[in-house]
């Protein structure tokens, strides 16, 4: 196995892991949002089978795609040379795929006044996805395990934490604009509580992000 392959399964693997543990936060979220709530008991049997639907048919397989389109993109560029215009001309390619499993683009209305400013985040969250991917990928270091990929791909605990929050602001951004308009959706029932649990999540996600990011430069 070659330092490529390797990394690819070990990012790869951690993303999956990530996926799996949204997943079931969220459904967690919802539990307790709907549990607070007295007219709750009248639409939670729906908001629970929208989400169970759309965690189990949806949710998978659209991120498992994103995440294979930028391990795939990621190689490609580092097998080909990363020149400004082999990194756009690999962006033009992959971000119509990458869009169309988008998790937040496709709950939008497509003819909703901000819709294109949804397009947009997921857009700069691709290109800068695929930026950090690619530092991850290259590493020729003897590594282990994600957290010795980590380490040598970003030198300092500082470095790591700017490029999670330049991620992270990303989220955020988008779950703004959801937030500012709650027309924008395309779900049936339960909006507000599934934004509200999106952001409680959001911060959930961001705090543990930052406790494992910790955790792992504490290792040195």
């Amino acid at each position: 196995m070659d330092y490529l392959e390797r990394n690819y399964h070990l990012v790869k693997q951690r993303m999956i892991q990530q996926m799996e543990n949204s997943i079931l936060m969220g459904r967690k979220l919802i539990d307790e949002e709907l549990d607070t709530g007295l007219l709750n008991f009248l639409i939670k049997p729906l908001v629970k089978i929208f989400y169970d639907n759309w965690a189990q048919n949806d949710v998978r397989g659209n991120t498992l795609k994103q995440i294979n389109l930028t391990l795939d993109a990621g190689i490609k560029l580092l097998k080909n040379g990363i020149t400004d215009d082999n990194f756009n001309r690999i962006v033009t390619e992959s971000l119509p795929k990458y869009l169309e499993a988008d998790q937040t683009s496709q709950q939008c209305s497509k003819q909703h006044k901000n819709y294109n400013r949804i397009i947009e985040v997921a857009r700069k969250t691709f290109i800068n996805y695929l930026k950090e991917v690619i530092k991850l990928l290259e590493v020729k270091d003897d590594v282990e395990d994600y957290g010795d990929l980590c380490r040598v791909a970003f030198k300092s605990k500082e470095v790591a934490e700017e490029n999670l929050m330049k991620q992270l602001n990303f989220t955020d951004r988008g779950i703004k604009i959801v937030e500012e308009d709650l027309s924008i959706l395309k779900i049936p029932v339960g909006r507000k509580i599934i934004v509200k649990t999106l952001r409680k999540g959001f911060l959930k996600t961001k705090k543990e992000f930052f406790q494992s990011l910790n955790e792992t430069y504490n290792q040195k």
